[in-house]
């Protein structure tokens, strides 16, 4: 079954939203890793960098326990961006293109103001959160953010369990509104020429009109990605490609 909507100001666009089964999401990462198998080196390459990146970003951040967690915060608000290149890679699967990483960079010419705005949104989200950060650790969490000195050399771990537990929470709550701004909005971005407004509410209506299906999803998100930070992010190499090929069935069963 599914449900008609209409999204964004352009009357051009029109979004069907499919209802899916619970369980779909497994599929999607089944039909990722057959992407997987068949794509071979240039999702490697896109692991390979976007595994760099965060390890970049852990170690700007290991001086101070909030500065970690912000910086886990950050890298995934900038992963939905960060697929870009493994949807298109797995679009040219589906319709048989040519693989290779240049052929994906094509993605990102294909409609560049509605990647960038989209972008743009994630990265003020992500200022809104540093901003709140400081916010509640100094009030509700009764704990200072990390000075320069801090920030640049290391120093004593101020965070206690309950303040890192409620940050954590705090971050837990920020993951959820960009997963649901963010579950379809790439792939739509670039297969259908949305705009970012279109994307972000077609994504929001994707969500909740499968949520079941969505906590499932996310869950398995989480568990693979606490899984490649486990190694060290070694196994993002692996992990971002199949979520990235993933991310393009989802898009596929859940928008007509």
């Amino acid at each position: 079954m599914t449900t008609s909507i209409s999204v964004g100001h352009s009357p051009d666009l029109h979004v069907d939203v499919r209802h899916v089964p619970m369980g779909r999401p497994v599929e999607w990462l089944g039909r990722g890793w057959d992407d997987f198998k068949a794509i071979g080196a240039a999702g490697l390459g896109y692991g390979a960098l976007i595994s760099i990146l965060g390890g970049v970003l852990l170690m700007l951040g290991s001086t101070h326990l909030y500065l970690v967690a912000a910086a886990v915060t950050g890298y995934l608000l900038v992963g939905p961006v960060m697929t870009t290149g493994l949807c298109e890679l797995a679009r040219r699967h589906s319709a048989r293109e040519p693989l290779g990483f240049d052929e994906s960079l094509q993605a990102l010419t294909r409609n560049p103001d509605g990647l960038l705005h989209f972008g743009g949104v994630l990265a003020l989200i992500a200022l809104l959160w540093f901003a709140l950060s400081a916010v509640l650790l100094q009030s509700a969490f009764s704990a200072e953010s990390p000075s320069l000195a801090v920030v640049l050399w290391g120093g004593a771990q101020t965070l206690g369990t309950r303040q890192l537990l409620g940050y954590l929470g705090c971050g837990a709550v920020l993951a959820g509104v960009v997963f649901a701004v963010s579950v379809v909005a790439v792939p739509l971005i670039i297969d259908r020429h949305a705009t970012a407004s279109q994307a972000i509410r077609a994504s929001i209506r994707a969500t909740f009109a499968n949520l079941p299906a969505m906590i499932v999803w996310a869950a398995l998100i989480v568990g693979l990605t606490a899984l490649a930070f486990a190694t060290f992010l070694v196994g993002m190499v692996v992990i971002a490609p199949l979520l990235g090929y993933a991310t393009w069935h989802a898009y596929r069963d859940l928008i007509a």
